[in-house]
């Protein structure tokens, strides 16, 4: 059985890659993720590592992370896969759907590590694959919203049929453009659900040279 790491980010794309891959027969036990400078969240997400270690745990995967600026990324990314590959994994998953940077971002670093990129979701529409996520029985919650997109009130909310209704035009449901971001939690690659509970909600400016948009976080911990 061919072996494979995913880039996790612990949202619903990652997840539905990782459940279609391993539908395919892929065998995918170590899970990648990127925190912050100090570790202490998810870099994009804002999730706490308790949880992402969790999530790993009941999706029967050992989960690899680490820290990391936004210039120091790359390079750190790529040692990682390097180290994967000196493990004997010869492959990487990534749950982009259709944005052509980011997989030639991702092609880019996997040649650089000698491994070969997957995108099991890439070029299908992306109302289709939220409904092939819900239909599924995954359940995720909303933990990022942009504000420049959506209202603070989105933050916190289920990834659901309801939240799918009340998005504004132009606000895509894949959340494909940076609109929101998401945490899942349970579903059927899952052995129990993540016990969690959610606790205030951050906001945080970014500065210009990232944009100048507000981000609001939805603070989770374990249950």
């Amino acid at each position: 059985m061919t072996t494979a790491l995913i880039s996790w980010s612990g949202g619903k794309d990652s997840c539905l890659a990782l459940w279609r891959a391993r539908n395919a027969g892929l065998r995918v036990p170590l899970l990648i993720t990127a925190m912050d400078e100090d570790g202490r969240k998810s870099r994009s997400h804002g999730v706490p590592p308790e949880l992402l270690e969790a999530q790993a745990a009941s999706l029967g995967a050992r989960l690899q992370r680490y820290h990391a600026s936004w210039a120091s990324y790359e390079e750190k990314f790529i040692a990682m896969l390097r180290a994967a590959k000196d493990e004997g994994i010869a492959h990487a998953i990534f749950g982009d759907i259709d944005l052509q940077p980011h997989r030639d971002w991702e092609e880019k670093v996997c040649a650089a590590a000698g491994l070969t990129a997957h995108l099991p979701l890439w070029g299908e529409e992306r109302r289709a694959l939220v409904d092939e996520f819900l239909a599924a029985g995954f359940k995720a919650i909303v933990v990022c919203i942009n504000g420049q997109h959506l209202p603070r009130e989105f933050c916190g909310r289920e990834f659901d049929a309801a939240f799918l209704a009340d998005l504004p035009p132009g606000v895509d449901a894949c959340g494909e453009n940076g609109e929101f971001h998401t945490f899942v939690y349970d579903g059927p690659a899952f052995s129990a659900p993540v016990a969690l509970r959610r606790t205030q909600v951050l906001q945080y400016d970014a500065p210009a040279t990232l944009g100048g948009a507000t981000y609001y976080f939805q603070e989770l911990a374990p249950a």
